[in-house]
């Protein structure tokens, strides 16, 4: 087991949001941004930032790394970078009363199409297709959820299909 295996971590963490120069085995060496490190393999994910908004993602196997020295220390403005590299875009937010009329407007169209549908929840906010699929606010197809994956499937492409009529 290398030195790196053997760190914590707590060691380990130290090194996040940093720019590193990694050595690895057969002298091999890397270059990039800390983004986390694995805690069960001591793997590395570093990231270069490129021109036109590209990222390159380079994982070092944890076995193979022999020496990581810091580069630079990572300002605020590289850790928020860093922290939404690989989050959604920002989706378009609902106020309540859109939220409201999008989960009214699919209730009905899923009944009108002899879906058996309810409202969950404290706020009644989550809908339940056959006791067997939840779909949550906004109520599109990426917000359902089952484990029957067939079901899942076609009621997504239903929602879609609804979403694509309504516009």
């Amino acid at each position: 087991m290398s030195e790196w295996q053997r760190k914590s971590p707590l060691e380990w963490q130290a090194y996040v949001n940093k720019e590193v120069k990694v050595t690895a085995a057969e002298k091999h060496e890397y270059k990039g941004w800390v983004l986390t490190i694995d805690p069960v393999s001591a793997n590395i994910v570093l990231v270069n930032l490129m021109e036109n908004r590209k990222v390159c993602v380079s994982v070092i196997l944890g076995h193979a790394v022999r020496q990581v020295e810091v580069v630079t220390e990572g300002d605020d403005e590289m850790k928020e970078q860093l922290a939404h590299l690989f989050l959604p875009e920002v989706s378009k937010a609902y106020g309540h009363e859109e939220l409201e009329k999008r989960k009214s407007s699919l209730k009905t169209w899923l009944e009108t199409n002899h879906i058996p549908v309810t409202e969950q929840g404290e706020s009644h906010r989550t809908l339940c297709v056959a006791g067997v699929l939840t779909i949550d606010p906004p109520y599109g197809p990426e917000d359902c959820s089952s484990s029957n994956e067939i079901i899942l499937s076609r009621v997504q492409s239903l929602i879609q299909g609804h979403l694509t009529a309504q516009q």
